[in-house]
């Protein structure tokens, strides 16, 4: 009972997420997932649309033998996909989880992260694919980018998708536990596109329409003179202030 009810709200969040007016994905595009408990987690196949998503849409992986992949070593295009098959809980199963499956591993195995949502929204995109993102993103703008987003997200370089990233996305998350003593809920890829990680299927819907929105904020800023970032100080009272705390929580 419990993993189809997992399994429906993950089909409900991907078809939200996929939704053309959103302009977050098209085509294939995105992957999403979500954890059904500490041995199992769904995850979209690879080539699914999320706009059509349905129960066919998503492979049963077992957790603990996808996050052993990270630590394999090498491996090549074949052996990878080879790998990816061998983690699927059906043996019978004949849809090739996501190249991002180790990724999504490893965001499902830290604290408060059920769902996770991995998409390419072009106002996201238009920012990441900018010479100036990573310093335009240095700073916090309004109270719900920090309420719903995070005290900050994990920025990350471009590097190769699946096996490459997944292992900086969990070294770069591990430090930001132990800087900030919290699990993210944004990570932006430079040239790629945002992951949203949530407790509920809507918290990751959420995240991902707040973070749209704070890019095409900045966007909007920098026509009119460039953007003014709350102070350190701002942004840790906003974040801490129980207020705020006890609305997200109602929000959910």
């Amino acid at each position: 009972m419990y993993e189809q009810q997992t399994l429906n709200e993950l089909v409900n969040m991907s078809l939200h997420l996929g939704k053309p007016e959103n302009d977050y994905v098209i085509l294939g595009e995105g992957n999403t997932s979500a954890k059904i408990d500490d041995s199992h987690f769904f995850v979209k196949a690879s080539g699914k649309y999320l706009s059509q998503s349905d129960n066919n849409t998503f492979v049963k992986v077992k957790s603990k033998e996808a996050l052993a992949i990270l630590d394999s070593g090498d491996l090549s295009d074949d052996e990878i996909k080879d790998a990816l098959f061998a983690v699927c809980a059906d043996p019978e199963n004949k849809m090739k989880p996501s190249v991002e499956t180790t990724f999504h591993a490893f965001l499902l195995s830290l604290n408060d992260v059920n769902f996770v949502g991995h998409t390419h929204p072009v106002a996201v995109n238009s920012l990441l694919c900018s010479t100036n993102a990573e310093k335009i993103l240095r700073g916090r703008i309004f109270p719900d980018e920090i309420v719903y987003c995070g005290i900050e997200p994990i920025y990350i370089e471009y590097v190769d998708p699946g096996l490459e990233l997944a292992r900086i996305i969990r070294e770069r998350s591990f430090q930001f536990i132990e800087e900030h003593g919290c699990t993210p809920k944004v990570i932006l890829i430079q040239n790629h596109g945002m992951i949203a990680l949530g407790k509920t299927s809507h918290e990751v819907e959420a995240i991902t329409a707040m973070w749209c929105k704070t890019c095409r904020v900045l966007a909007g800023a920098h026509i009119f003179g460039g953007p003014h970032y709350f102070t350190k100080e701002n942004v840790n009272r906003i974040y801490t202030r129980p207020d705020e705390h006890y609305r997200k929580q109602q929000f959910k």
